[in-house]
């Protein structure tokens, strides 16, 4: 019989107490689950969870950080079936919003996390997850064919070979986010002989002239910096589609609808 190592050991006790955390704050909300609840459907004492975890906040943010790590991997497989960028983008939202009609994850992540770990953590967190895979797809929508076959490979989120933006540990939590190196862009002005400065630089190197349409197509690093807040934007609305289904007395069925809306979303933001 092979022993197993301290390390792991301590791996899957952590691993039971976020299991039974998830359960339990899904089940009765934050405020009415106890780490005696939570140690006790988890097979330990309190002391052994105290052990793991500094406190009953700790363990609510572990399990918020699981409950985003299975909906971005939903996300991922969902997108995957789609051989269209646009198409996956879709599939991606609609699986995200059917994932809102579990009571564990509406509790936990939507009406819970907010008010017990206050928005600047829940941001950093959904930055390795729901966000990462939105931003991943909304780049690979957004990149031209051309260019994508050139790289050789699918746009990533800045990362090299795909890296998630922070480091995920084993029990769920995550380490703080790195900034990403952003893509660099051309001046806004342009000194001209005889000091003329027009007071605007468009990509591209001219000006159009007053009331002529600026038919040229975008550059890549101006959309590829709008890009994070357009995924915000994707999110935040997908949220607040899935309050509507929380507190709505047909979930069911008011997601079709919601996901037509969703659709009509990702149409704005088709360059």
């Amino acid at each position: 019989m092979i022993r197993r190592t301290q390390a792991e050991r301590s791996d899957d006790t952590t691993a039971r107490l976020v299991r039974a955390a998830r359960d339990l704050f899904g089940a009765d909300g934050y405020a009415a689950t106890s780490i005696d609840a939570v140690a006790a459907a988890a097979g330990m004492t309190k002391g052994a969870a105290y052990h793991h975890f500094a406190g009953k906040a700790e363990l609510f943010r572990a399990a918020f950080t699981a409950e985003l790590a299975d909906v971005a991997t939903r996300l991922e497989l969902a997108a995957a079936e789609e051989r269209d960028p646009w198409a996956a983008l879709s599939r991606g939202t609609r699986a995200f919003l059917e994932h809102c009609l579990d009571r564990r994850f509406r509790r936990i992540v939507l009406l819970d996390a907010p008010s017990i770990l206050g928005w600047e953590t829940v941001r950093e967190i959904e930055h390795s997850h729901t966000l990462r895979v939105l931003l991943t797809a909304l780049r690979q929508a957004t990149t031209p064919p051309t260019e994508a076959a050139s790289s050789g490979h699918p746009p990533t989120d800045g990362r090299p070979n795909g890296q998630p933006l922070t480091e995920a540990k084993p029990d769920g939590r995550t380490l703080r986010p790195t900034t990403g190196q952003k893509p660099g862009g051309l001046p806004l002005t342009e000194q001209k002989p005889g000091g003329q400065v027009p007071t605007e630089q468009k990509p591209g190197g001219r000006l159009p002239a007053q009331g002529e349409p600026d038919a040229r197509p975008p550059v890549e690093g101006d959309v590829d910096e709008r890009l994070p807040a357009r995924a915000q934007l994707l999110f935040g609305a997908l949220c607040e589609a899935g309050m509507l289904l929380a507190r709505s007395a047909d979930p069911a069925a008011d997601l079709p609808r919601l996901a037509a809306e969703a659709d009509r979303f990702l149409t704005a933001l088709k360059p």
